[in-house]
């Protein structure tokens, strides 16, 4: 628990400067710091998608991911629920007079939570103890706390509640299923992830827009493509 622990408290920071300060902070040096921090999430995908020991598996996996994400429409029902969540919010703001506290907290809320590097981070955190995915999506919500807080208001501080129950559960329940996941299928799900890691990050430098919400099954993919690799003796 503690990489989504760091990543509540880097999120609530990070509000909380934005809110005070944020506004000292021209376009062009937001811009900047987003896109240096793209660079070292680039670096950390890189270094996972490197660890692949069946790249065979991997790729099948990001393929067959990307089908399934596809035919479920993942990527497309999530921003129907977005907005669909924002239209309900909006309608309370004009009710309440309290368009700053709700708007941030529901657009960060969707911002945290809804990712690649949510769920890769947490099933990492609790399948190997390691939370380097956490610790770099932690530095990229600290620094985006401060851009939306700017703007959004205190808000998007209370986003960090509903982030430590999705994350705490996924790592809570990678703990529980980890004596039926063998550590050939760790590796390979933290290379796939790895991957959805960098097109995460080439989305935030505007080079391609990738919809990695849809490739998401590919990590489930990569788990059992590659304990049927092993049982089975397969030289993938």
């Amino acid at each position: 628990m503690w990489g989504t622990i760091v990543n509540v408290i880097a999120i609530v920071a990070g509000s909380m400067l934005g809110v005070f300060g944020g506004n000292l902070l021209n376009e062009g040096t937001k811009d900047t710091v987003s896109k240096g921090v793209a660079l070292g999430v680039i670096l950390i995908g890189m270094q996972m998608a490197l660890e692949t020991q069946h790249l065979i598996v991997v790729l099948v996996s990001i393929l067959l991911g990307a089908v399934t994400g596809e035919v479920m429409g993942i990527e497309k029902f999530l921003n129907k629920a977005a907005k669909m969540l924002e239209r309900l919010v909006q309608g309370k703001e004009e009710k309440e007079g309290q368009p700053g506290i709700a708007k941030g907290f529901v657009t960060a809320t969707l911002i945290y939570c809804i990712g690649a590097m949510a769920i890769m981070g947490a099933l990492q955190s609790g399948l190997t103890g390691e939370h380097s995915i956490l610790y770099a999506k932690s530095v990229l919500d600290g620094v985006t706390s401060i851009v939306l807080a700017s703007t959004l208001g205190v808000g998007v501080a209370l986003s960090s509640l509903p982030l430590l129950l999705y994350q705490g559960s996924i790592t809570l329940l990678a703990n529980f299923i980890e004596p039926l996941i063998i550590e050939e299928a760790i590796i390979e799900m933290k290379a796939t992830g790895g991957l959805l890691i960098l097109a995460i990050a080439l989305n935030m430098l505007d080079l391609t827009k990738i919809r990695v919400g849809n490739m998401l099954p590919a990590v489930v993919y990569a788990i059992i493509l590659t304990t049927l690799v092993v049982k089975l003796g397969w030289g993938l």
